[in-house]
């Protein structure tokens, strides 16, 4: 009975370091997934940083523009007639 006891306990010991085999892959799978979700979101982080400061850089531009836009159209015209209105050269 101690031989078959023995081959029991053999199996038993077999299955235990299958299990803390797996385990431990368990736990690098975990590890790696844990580094790969905080470089994410150190990479999410960065992108909405950037997309702020670009949008900023827009909004500026944009406020700019319309500054510009606004000064254009209130110059007076000049005194000088149009291509269209101005009488051909003799020579035509």
């Amino acid at each position: 009975m101690s031989k078959n006891r023995s081959a029991e306990e053999t199996k038993k010991d077999s299955q235990v370091l299958e299990l803390q085999e797996q385990l431990k892959d368990a736990l690098e799978s975990i590890e790696e997934l844990q580094t790969k979700v905080a470089f994410q979101e150190y990479t999410i982080d960065s992108l909405n940083d950037a997309l702020s400061s670009q949008q900023k850089q827009m909004d500026d531009i944009s406020f700019k523009l319309r500054h510009v836009v606004d000064r254009v159209k209130s110059i007076e015209p000049s005194n000088m007639a149009k291509e269209s209105e101005e009488t051909p050269p003799p020579h035509f």
